[in-house]
C-alpha cells in the first residue's frame, strides 16, 4: 500500500494550488456525453475552496499529438464543470507562457482556473523537465487527483510532484484506499472476476492475481483459450491458439498456489453475433464447429454464484460475454447482480474498474450497488498487474521528503 500525503495534510490557505485532474471525458459533437469523472472530481474542488486556495486545474484531453488542435480543446469541458460547480470558472488558452501566467495572477482565493490541454505540448508526454519546471513555477503546491492518468510518466502526472509540496486529492485518495483494501490487504477469501477478449493483453494481470486471490473466475474470449487448452473444441469462437501453452502454465502455477480457476461448464452459442440471434445452451464439450461461444450458460452462472458467495472481497475487470448484444448479456448481468447482492447482504467489499466493466455494470443496473467503481482504465489494470505507477511513486517520494525535512 503506497504511503502518500493527503490534501488535508498540506497548508494550502491562500496558496496557488496546481491540481492535476482527469477532464478527459467522452464527448460527441462538442458536447460532453458522460460527466462522471467531473462529478467525482468535485470533492477535491470543494475542499480546496474551503481552504481558500487559488485553484489551477491541469489536464489532458484526447490525443492531439503534441500540437494545438481545437478539436481537443478543454473549453467545452470547462462549461460543463462550471455548471457543476455553480460558480464561474476561468479558462486560459495555454498551460504555460504568458497566457497561463496572466490568468493565474488574476485568481482570488477560492476561484478556479482551467489551463488548456497539456498535451498541446509534446514536452508533456515526453516528461520534459524544463516544461515541468515552467508549469511548477505557476503554483505553490501540487495536488494529483488523476489516478486514471497515474500510469503515465508525463510532466504533469509525475514530475510536478518532484518540484512542489505534493499530495493526493480526494478522488486519488479514495481510489488508492479502495484498491489497497481490495488487493494489498484484503479480507479473505478474495475472488476476482476477469473477462475480456484476449489473454495476451492481460498476461501480467493473471500472473499477479493468481499469487493473491483464492478464486479466479474467467469469462469472455480469454476463457475460450483456457477451454481450448483443455482440449475442448471452441468452434468459431474468439480465442488465441498461440496462447494455449501459456494458459497451461498459468493453470499449473495457480494449482501450486492454491488459487482456484473457475471456467464455464456450459455456454451460450450462436452461428452469428447479432441481437436476437438464434441461440443454444450447450456443455463446453459440445460446441459445434460452425458456432461461437458468446456468453456463459445457466449452470456456469449458478456455479459462479456459489463460489463467490463465501468471498469477503471481490475484484472485477472485464465482462463475461458479449454484453453489448442481447441476449449475450445475461451472464454478465446475473453475476453483476450476484456481486451487488453480496455487497449489500454479506458486506463483501466489491471493487470494479475498466471501461468495458463500467459499461457492463451500468448495463446491468448495478453500477451504484458495488462498494467502489474506479474511474480509471489503464491505471486500474496496471495496478492489478502489480506495476509501479509513476504518478503514485512520485506522491510517495513527495511524502518521504516531507517526513524527512
Amino acid at each position: 500500500m503506497p504511503t502518500f500525503q493527503t490534501l488535508d495534510e498540506l497548508d494550502l490557505q491562500g496558496k496557488i494550488v496546481l491540481v492535476r485532474a482527469d477532464l478527459n471525458v467522452p464527448m460527441k459533437d462538442g458536447h460532453v456525453t458522460d460527466n462522471t469523472r467531473l462529478v467525482r472530481f468535485l470533492p477535491t474542488l470543494v475542499a480546496l475552496q474551503e481552504k481558500e486556495a487559488k485553484i489551477v486545474i491541469l489536464s489532458h484531453f484526447g490525443r492531439p499529438k503534441g500540437k494545438r488542435n481545437e478539436d481537443f480543446s478543454l473549453r467545452p469541458v470547462v462549461s460543463v464543470l462550471n455548471d457543476l460547480v455553480g460558480k464561474p470558472i476561468a479558462f486560459a488558452e495555454d498551460c504555460v507562457g504568458e497566457a497561463a501566467q496572466k490568468a493565474v495572477q488574476k485568481l482570488q482565493a477560492g476561484q478556479i482556473l482551467v489551463l488548456e490541454n497539456t498535451r498541446f505540448h509534446p514536452e508533456e508526454e515526453a516528461n520534459d523537465p524544463t516544461f515541468a519546471k515552467e508549469i511548477a513555477a505557476l503554483g505553490d503546491a501540487f495536488i494529483n487527483d488523476a489516478f486514471s492518468a497515474a500510469h503515465r510518466a508525463h510532466a504533469t502526472t509525475a514530475s510536478l510532484a518532484d518540484l512542489l509540496p505534493a499530495a493526493a486529492g480526494k478522488l486519488m485518495q479514495e481510489e488508492l484506499e479502495a484498491l489497497g483494501n481490495a488487493l494489498e490487504h484484503p479480507q479473505k477469501p478474495l475472488g476476482a472476476i476477469i473477462g475480456g477478449a484476449k489473454i495476451s493483453t492481460k498476461l501480467d494481470l493473471l500472473h499477479n492475481l493468481i499469487k493473491k486471490v483464492d478464486l479466479l473466475v474467467l469469462g469472455g474470449g480469454m476463457a475460450n483459450t483456457f477451454l481450448a487448452a483443455q482440449g475442448f473444441d471452441v468452434g468459431k469462437s474468439l480465442f488465441e491458439p498461440e496462447m494455449v501453452g501459456t494458459t497451461k502454465t498459468i493453470n499449473s502455477e495457480a494449482e501450486a498456489l492454491k488459487c482456484k480457476i473457475l471456467l464455464p461448464k456450459d455456454v451460450v452459442i450462436a452461428s452469428e453475433l447479432k441481437e436476437g440471434a438464434e441461440t443454444q445452451i450447450v456443455a463446453v464439450d459440445a460446441v459445434p464447429k460452425d458456432s461461437m461461444i458468446l456468453d456463459i450458460g445457466p449452470q456456469s452462472i449458478a456455479e459462479t454464484r456459489m463460489h463467490l458467495a463465501p468471498c469477503c472481497t471481490i475484484i472485477w475487470n472485464g465482462p463475461l460475454g458479449v454484453f453489448e448484444t442481447p441476449p449475450f448479456d445475461r451472464g454478465t448481468n446475473e453475476i453483476a447482480q450476484a456481486v451487488a447482492d453480496l455487497t449489500k447482504e454479506s458486506g463483501a467489499l466489491s471493487v470494479a474498474g475498466g471501461g468495458d466493466t463500467l459499461a457492463a455494470l451500468a448495463h446491468a443496473g448495478v453500477a451504484k450497488e458495488l462498494s467502489y467503481i474506479s474511474t480509471a482504465g489503464g491505471a486500474f489494470l496496471e495496478w492489478l498487474e502489480g506495476k509501479t505507477l509513476p504518478g503514485i511513486a512520485a506522491l510517495e517520494k513527495a511524502a518521504n521528503r516531507a517526513r524527512t525535512s
